[in-house]
């Protein structure tokens, strides 16, 4: 089989494709023919080496997917051969086969095409966790959502929206902030106006939470658009790590919330993983939550894909396809 492999930490040239022997599962997991695999800034920040995503190299990038269950190893019933599936925080995706944890394969309904779903797997869960759980939105809570036309901003927005919050979406391009706008976005600015206008909209209040994947360009404005007791989740860190905090800024502010969540923390258990994936894979066979593929790179592309991310040429979501999807 081909996989993407980096053999050292770098830039997008340490990527290449090479052949090698397709993996065997073992007890309580099952091999996947691939169909397709998305492209994420985790998977940047492991080529590089970034904490917390660094590991041991050589490897195979990647943590999420969709194809057809290949074969199973011993001891297990479910998912059976022949069965649609995706999931996410399996490392080496970028792969034409992979081996799954039987509990992290997650069955993908018939209406739902297997490229949405690998789409859909990580971005929509964390756009799921956040709005659901690491900020809960209530009807008419003013939320700032940043890099709104991206993958998870433009589910985010859709869901945040979908609960009743009034959606303040950060973009860098006015093309952006239409694809901002659809998606459900009250309101629209740029990382220069944004606290400027949600002051505006809030008469001077402030935001109840802000989505922030963006990281040290907008930390200290997103910070000073909250309002007493809201809440900051740095998601992300797509400009670069955030320094250092006193906390004593935190109690400046209006007794501030922050927190720095990640997906696995939000879906501990293949339960809870399950019910997030459900939801959303629900929304999409009712036409309720719209996943916009900007990218479909074939997997020797893997580099230019993640070229494309980084430098934020793109919209909503990238995935890599395999001769599978042919």
């Amino acid at each position: 089989m081909r996989a993407v492999i980096a053999e050292k930490h770098g830039g997008p040239d340490v990527l290449k494709v090479i052949e090698r022997d397709a993996p065997e599962p073992g007890p309580g997991e099952v091999q996947v023919d691939v169909v397709a695999a998305g492209v994420n800034f985790a998977d940047i920040y492991r080529r590089k080496g970034q904490p917390p995503y660094a590991g041991d190299v050589p490897f195979v990038p990647g943590s999420e997917g969709a194809g057809i269950v290949a074969a199973a190893g011993p001891g297990v019933e479910q998912p059976r051969v022949g069965t649609r599936v995706a999931w996410s925080g399996v490392r080496g995706s970028y792969a034409e086969q992979v081996i799954v944890p039987a509990g992290r394969a997650i069955r993908v309904p018939d209406d739902v095409d297997l490229e949405v779903a690998a789409a859909v797997m990580l971005q929509g869960m964390t756009a799921h966790y956040l709005c659901h759980d690491a900020y809960p939105v209530d009807p008419g809570d003013p939320v700032v959502v940043h890099a709104a036309a991206g993958g998870v901003g433009l589910l985010l927005t859709q869901m945040a929206a979908m609960r009743g919050g009034v959606v303040i979406a950060t973009t860098s391009t006015p093309e952006k902030a239409d694809l901002a706008r659809e998606a459900g976005a009250r309101h629209l600015a740029d990382y220069e106006t944004f606290g400027d206008v949600t002051r505006d909209v809030t008469g001077g209040a402030g935001a109840a939470a802000v989505y922030d994947g963006i990281g040290q360009a907008t930390f200290d404005a997103s910070l000073a658009a909250l309002r007493p007791r809201g809440y900051l989740v740095l998601y992300g860190a797509a400009s670069g790590p955030v320094p250092p905090l006193d906390p004593q800024r935190l109690a400046a502010g209006g007794s501030l919330f922050l927190t720095r969540p990640m997906l696995g923390s939000y879906t501990a258990t293949p339960a809870e993983e399950t019910r997030r994936a459900d939801d959303l894979f629900r929304w999409i066979g009712e036409g309720t939550l719209i996943v916009r593929i900007s990218g479909r790179y074939p997997l020797e592309q893997a580099a230019r894909a993640q070229e494309d991310l980084e430098a934020r040429r793109t919209t909503g979501k990238l995935i890599l396809l395999t001769d599978t999807a042919d």
